[in-house]
């Protein structure tokens, strides 16, 4: 059993080009120690002023009580605009209140049960390809990012990973996150907009290919809602679903802002997730022992199960989450206050950017009980519980929560228990993975890990009255 990596923090005062460097290399790591402590952090640049905001009452008026008026940050918008364009991650008022009038439909409750049977589909595939990666230390992230990318082919087009267009659209996809950078210099400096932005050409010609492979499987599925042959998945529901208050379905384009995001999202935080699962079950036997237990007895058999098994796979969702407390895939969410405002005794200048650091708040000194340490057991105490309330936001919170909260949580369970279920993973102590984020929080340097076949267990009928199933003894 190892404590799982934390990266280093820079020290407390740096000049504004070395910050910037230090940023643009990786999120995590060009903070000060102190943010772990501190309620609220200002910093100071010629440009614009900046407050990291770690007090819950904080937290709970930006994101929950007055969202509105502390809308998303245009300095974000910015870097991810070559793909995004106008999707609902980057817009605000309005045009976001439209787009998710559309949008919210397609991921209410009795929808996720719909799309069940594409997570399964997607979880056998890569339990069985992975039968070829035993035996010698493999990069988990390229595995789960594989996965994660066959889920949301599978669950919004109906098509596999091994699909021509979905692969291309994939192995583009893997082109741009190499070259995109979250913030870059024409982000942060008020230059004009004629002035030319350096560096982004190969950032927008990965962005433009991408789009025009969405772009065709958009056409595609609009001729096949036209003639009544088009499958009932997520595409279809979003693209036929009109706005309540407006009757307006989404356009191409803005179809394609959308699929980007739910791709770029989707993908890259459920891939991020599972990984850093994979990883701290691999190096906690105990936990990864327990897990596997309760998937060969919720997921036996060869056939897909009763969507209701996802309820009975507690200890697989209580790892799950503590992954994201440690490892939140999104680390920051960043806003800006429209209206003057006084936090912790401090004015706040309109304009100024107000940063919700998920990834701070979750390892907070003051609020967890052994921040740094990894026990999916909290999530029963009193601490856990109030802190789950309070200072967990893997996915945002309010009125801007990620609409496909619910669906990745259940994808990260189901697909961690499949994949448990199957095999046996064993951390190199020598290849520790670096935490580092630009948009999401993945590994600097991969997380490699060896796994084999595990052995299956010996079953007995369910009797225990909580559903359809199979059943073990647990070892709690």
């Amino acid at each position: 059993m190892t404590r799982p990596p934390k990266p280093a923090s820079r020290p407390n005062r740096v000049p504004l080009w070395r910050y910037f460097q230090l940023f643009r290399k990786d999120i995590l790591s060009a903070q000060p120690e102190r943010l772990y402590r501190a309620w609220m952090a200002e910093f100071k640049t010629p440009f614009f002023r900046s407050y990291v905001c770690n007090d819950p009452k904080l937290v709970d008026l930006v994101l929950r009580k007055r969202p509105m008026d502390f809308p998303k940050s245009d300095r974000v918008r910015k870097g991810l605009a070559p793909l995004l364009r106008n999707s609902v991650f980057v817009t605000n008022g309005d045009v976001w209140a439209h787009q998710r009038r559309i949008i919210d439909p397609a991921f209410e409750g009795g929808k996720l049960r719909e799309t069940f049977p594409a997570m399964w589909q997607a979880g056998v595939s890569c339990t069985n390809r992975l039968a070829s990666r035993c035996g010698s230390p493999v990069d988990i992230e390229a595995e789960t990012s594989h996965l994660a990318a066959d889920v949301i082919f599978r669950t919004l087009f109906s098509i596999p990973i091994e699909d021509e267009a979905a692969q291309m659209t994939f192995q583009s996809f893997k082109a741009h996150q190499a070259s995109a950078p979250i913030v870059s210099l024409a982000a942060l400096m008020p230059w004009p907009r004629w002035a030319p932005r350096f560096g982004m050409r190969k950032t927008r010609l990965t962005a433009r290919r991408i789009r025009a492979l969405i772009e065709e499987l958009t056409q595609k599925r609009a001729a096949d809602i036209a003639q009544g042959t088009a499958p009932d998945d997520l595409a279809t529901k979003i693209m036929t679903t009109p706005d309540p208050e407006t009757g307006a379905c989404f356009g191409t384009d803005e179809m394609v802002d959308q699929v980007a995001i739910f791709f770029l999202a989707g993908h890259e935080t459920s891939a991020s997730a599972l990984a850093w699962s994979l990883y701290l079950l691999a190096t906690h036997p105990d936990w990864q022992a327990q897990v596997a237990q309760e998937a060969q007895a919720v997921l036996c058999g060869d056939g897909m199960p009763d969507f209701s098994a996802l309820k009975r796979l507690r200890i697989t969702r209580a790892v799950f989450r503590e992954a994201m407390r440690l490892y939140p895939p999104v680390p920051m969410f960043v806003r800006e206050n429209t209206c003057p405002e006084e936090f912790r005794q401090r004015d706040i200048a309109v304009g100024s950017q107000v940063v919700i650091s998920a990834w701070h708040l979750h390892r907070h000194a003051r609020l967890w009980d052994d921040p740094d340490g990894f026990d999916p057991a909290r999530w029963d105490t009193e601490n856990g519980k109030t802190c789950q309330r309070d200072a967990y936001i893997p996915f945002s919170a309010g009125a801007r929560v990620c609409p496909g909260a619910g669906f990745a949580l259940a994808e990260g369970t189901l697909l961690l228990a499949m994949i448990l279920r199957s095999y046996v993973f064993k951390a190199d102590p020598e290849r520790v993975p670096v935490p580092s984020a630009q948009l999401t929080v993945r590994s600097a340097n991969g997380i490699w890990l060896e796994l084999r076949p595990r052995a299956p267990q010996n079953m007995r009928s369910d009797a225990s009255g909580d559903g359809p199933g199979c059943e073990t003894t647990h070892p709690n």
